[in-house]
């Protein structure tokens, strides 16, 4: 015990120092929990400690994010993301596993383990990229979106190839001569021993999943050392994984994959009509701690039924995530699941920067390094021609190529199957296994460079890519999200004509579907307001996502433009204040009336009259407009509100009397329980002056 109490406190030390430090430095979560890996690497393996069984437990996290990814493959979904899940992400998958064959066959592997190779390369890391997009605020962006769109393919795209790795199943004898063969490619085949001797631990074969998690990894260990003979035969999860019993141990080929087939039906239909009345059964309990324990239950009962016929447990979850995608209790799975996820996945980022096998890749550094560097090129290639297709445009173009251009964390899964299903020879996988890591620790510094180099730099080809705007009006639209959106449908509903401007070719596209006249291009910049017609315009709403592109934005035309009319969106109360302060003084909050509207019908829902709730209503959007302009003369952006000591003050006294004013007039009808709106009659408007009166 004392030992697993080090080992947990020294891990979660490790994150808690470094990821915050990473974050503030812009790095990223991920990059923080790499790098605190290769900073106690050195400690574990001095103290003795088996990193690769860590990872291996770890590895659990993927399992449980490709669950997640699963719930949110609603069919809706689907469909309208369709044309870009399909062409962008299959187009991606195909091109890349085509394009590592080409050059895999003229190296001269064979074509089996040329398209291994391509197939495992093919996939990139969701974890790092999705994490970073949310991070960076860059998921609503067309890179984003096209990201995640390629992303989503490749966790389905799992599904078929971890049916497709076994049948590409060589005999031993044929393994070992392979291995011999890839020499000139660069792999180390002196560090793998002659055939039928002894051979070291593979990082490789750690990899795999067992149902018995890190205490069923000794034996993996001790099976590792075994000859490739001793393999031949056996099934790949019998003794590598610790597991006491295997459906498909002995079977040949065909019949392995019937029965992995059967399970994944299996498994359909488990979370179609089993999980469901399972976890009616629960709520009957009202124990918030067995809705935890259910969805526990469900990922690790999938996995370890995934185990026992010889598929990643990742596969079995990710196909009972789609099957619940529709339930009622996907929500409760989520946020049951999540933080699991979220640990486990910060400890396999850490063993990934722990198990990093420095010996080795000092010996042969530059065929590593450049095999690291040859994949991540290919592959942004591939995204760039892509993206020109697909019509992802301007600084989104590198965003989606650089973001993806890593291998996958499902990469080491991928690795640890196929040696044990004889496909793929240890030596192979032993590099391509730093080929993966490596990539995986690169790809937060393609991000930085992205966000310092490459985004600031392409603007000026971004200004030339901007549509000509042919047509003027007085009314300019800022972004056409669904916050600006909303405003163009009204305006052009009462017989208004709008100039809309987005930086979104989708939501473009589809907008110009729909008949709307909307002009491509950057509206922070001067040029392009300019060629809107800013001189002329009577009004300007500032719709767009980014908070400093919106301030940028409304104080340049506060401060060129008086006679402009700005209408700016604002993200949180904070950036009320900073609107403020620049000028602006039509400011909306992009949640503020939809909360008010909620409140409202609270107050009906405990049985206030309709029109009483209204006049609520409307007198609590004063007061806070009014305490806004108060708190804005004590606001300090350079310190956090809860330390504005006079901020705090004056905000107490406010809410203060607002409570007292709102309880003191706010009685005034709640003798009349009428649930539907009626016009106030005389004797209303008589009890609600009484009332104003007494506040």
């Amino acid at each position: 015990m004392g030992g697993f109490l080090s080992l947990a406190f020294l891990f979660l030390c490790a994150g808690i120092i470094a990821v915050p430090i990473a974050s503030r430095l812009g790095l990223g979560s991920v990059l923080g929990y790499l790098l605190a890996g290769i900073a106690i690497g050195p400690l574990l393996s001095a103290v003795g400690v088996d990193v690769v069984a860590i990872q291996h437990f770890a590895e659990f996290g993927v399992v449980m994010m490709l669950f997640l990814v699963g719930l949110e493959l609603e069919p809706m979904l689907l469909w309208q993301m369709r044309n870009r899940l399909i062409g962008l992400g299959g187009l991606q998958v195909v091109v890349t596993v085509v394009a590592v064959m080409v050059v895999a066959l003229a190296l001269g592997q064979p074509w089996r383990i040329a398209l291994t190779l391509g197939l495992i390369i093919s996939l990139s890391s969701t974890a790092i990229v999705l994490q970073t997009l949310n991070e960076k605020g860059l998921m609503k962006s067309d890179g984003g979106q096209g990201s995640f769109s390629v992303l989503l393919f490749q966790d389905i795209a799992v599904i078929p190839i971890l049916a497709l790795v076994p049948l590409l199943a060589m005999p031993a004898p044929a393994v070992d001569s392979d291995a011999a063969q890839v020499a000139p490619v660069g792999a180390d085949v002196a560090h793998a021993a002659p055939h039928g001797e002894p051979r070291q631990q593979t990082p490789a074969k750690d990899h795999a999943y067992d149902s018995d998690g890190a205490a069923g990894h000794s034996k993996a260990s001790a099976s590792a050392h075994a000859a490739p003979d001793d393999h031949a035969d056996a099934h790949p999860h019998d003794d590598s994984h610790g597991s006491t019993f295997s459906l498909v141990d002995g079977l040949p080929t065909w019949l392995q994959a019937l029965v992995t087939l059967a399970a994944i039906i299996f498994v359909v239909i488990l979370g179609q009509f089993l999980i469901r009345p399972l976890f009616r059964f629960i709520a009957m309990a009202r124990l918030r701690e067995l809705f935890t324990a259910a969805a526990l239950l469900i990922v690790i009962g999938i996995a370890l039924l995934m185990t026992v016929v010889g598929l990643s447990p990742a596969l079995g979850t990710f196909l009972a995530g789609v099957v619940l995608a529709t339930s009622e209790y996907r929500h409760e799975l989520e946020s049951d699941v999540e933080p699991f996820k979220g640990l486990l996945l910060g400890l396999f980022f850490i063993t990934v920067g722990a198990g990093v096998n420095f010996a080795l890749l000092a010996e042969n550094f530059v065929v590593i390094f450049g095999l690291t560097l040859g994949v991540m090129l290919l592959k942004a290639v591939v995204m760039v021609v892509l993206a020109s297709i697909f019509r992802i445009r301007g600084a989104d173009r590198w965003l989606f190529a650089l973001g993806l251009a890593q291998a996958g964390e499902f990469g080491f899964v991928l690795l640890s199957f196929t040696v044990q299903q004889n496909v793929l020879p240890a030596a192979i996988a032993d590099q391509l296994l730093l080929v993966v890591a490596m990539s995986m620790l690169l790809t937060p510094a393609l991000f930085i460079a992205y966000d310092g180099l490459i985004a600031p730099r392409y603007s000026a080809a971004q200004n030339e890519e901007a549509d000509e705007i042919d047509e003027t009006s007085s009314i300019i639209i800022a972004g056409h999200g669904r916050w600006g959106g909303i405003v163009n449908r009204m305006l052009r509903s009462a017989g208004y004509e709008t100039t809309v401007l987005d930086y979104s070719s989708e939501q473009l596209d589809m907008l110009r579907a729909f008949g709307f006249k909307v002009f491509f291009g950057d509206a922070t910049r001067p040029d392009l307001l300019h060629a809107a017609g800013i001189e002329h315009a009577r009004m300007l709403v500032v719709a767009i996502d980014d908070r400093h592109l919106i301030t940028e934005l409304t104080g340049h035309v506060v401060k060129n433009h008086p006679n402009v009319h700005v209408i700016a969106r604002a993200i949180d109360r904070r950036h009320v204040y900073e609107l403020y302060a620049v000028g602006c003084r039509d400011i909306i909050r992009e949640t503020f009336d939809s909360g008010v509207r909620a409140g409202r019908s609270a107050y009906e829902a405990l049985g206030v009259h309709p029109f009483e709730a209204e006049r609520l209503a409307r007198q609590f959007v004063k007061d806070d407009r009014a305490a806004i302009v108060a708190l804005s003369e004590v606001y300090d952006p350079d310190v956090p509100i809860h330390q504005n000591t006079e901020y705090v003050q004056r905000a107490k006294a406010i809410r203060e009397a607002l409570e007292a004013e709102m309880r003191g007039a706010g009685r005034a009808f709640s003798h009349r329980t009428d649930r539907g709106w009626s016009p106030p009659t005389l004797r209303d408007v008589s009890a609600s002056e009484e009332a104003d009166g007494k506040s």
